[in-house]
């Protein structure tokens, strides 16, 4: 019955080790987890702290930026390309041309086309008014960029893809007078859009809005050249 006892013995205190152990394993796992929010909210302290100095450092630059020579042309020339590319919308005063088909009856024998608008019919509009120095156009709300497309889509117009059809608004910044001259001369293009029964008004406005180009700009080909490069 000894053996037996010493046996029970052994067993009990095997059995006590390891519950210990289990106990111990459990404390220690518990204590991690719970310093885990602790050592979180410190790393974030940090960070948080990091990024106000290099934030204070960055305003500092600014502000040292901002006194240097040139930094108030260098950012009005940065705006005026922005500008020029129609990245922004612009405001000013110009004009709102709206044209729109002829409802005159088309003549026995005459090609009916003829009182209808095409897209070389608006590019010569457009030409007018560049020529007459527009500072900004756009078409139905679609601003014009050096790689905009005007071209018939059956009976209707694509204005950088996408498809418009009659009445078409085009909207011009610039000297109102004098871009109004330029389409209202003798023999020019509203004169002769008005022989076919094209109906064009113009209208001189003091605040015209045009937006900014919502296209994407990409360059497969063409990259900048680098200073005294070819």
């Amino acid at each position: 019955m000894l053996p037996i006892k010493q046996g029970q013995v052994a067993i009990a205190l095997v059995c006590t080790v390891l519950g210990f152990m289990l106990a111990l394993q459990f404390r220690t796992t518990q204590d991690i987890k719970s310093s885990i929010p602790f050592q979180r909210i410190e790393d974030l302290s940090q960070r948080l702290s990091q990024t106000e100095k290099e934030r204070d450092i960055l305003l500092k630059q600014m502000q040292e930026l901002r006194k240097t020579p040139g930094f108030e042309s260098a950012t009005k020339e940065s705006e005026n390309i922005r500008m020029g590319a129609g990245a922004v919308a612009l405001e000013g005063k110009g004009l709102i041309i709206t044209v729109d088909d002829s409802k005159r009856l088309s003549k026995v024998g005459d090609n009916p086309n003829l009182y209808l608008i095409h897209d070389e019919d608006i590019l010569k509009v457009i030409n007018e008014l560049w020529a007459a120095g527009a500072e900004a156009i756009s078409i139905n709300e679609q601003r014009l960029i050096a790689t905009s497309e005007i071209r018939c889509a059956g009976p209707t117009l694509s204005v950088n893809n996408t498809r418009y059809s009659p009445p078409y608004e085009i909207r011009a910044i610039g000297e109102p007078q004098t871009l109004e001259n330029a389409l209202k001369m003798r023999g020019g293009v509203i004169e002769t859009l008005q022989f076919w029964g094209i109906q064009v008004s113009v209208k001189v406005q003091e605040l015209v809005q045009i937006p900014a180009y919502k296209g994407t700009f990409r360059f497969e080909y063409a990259k900048p050249v680098k200073d005294g490069g070819k």
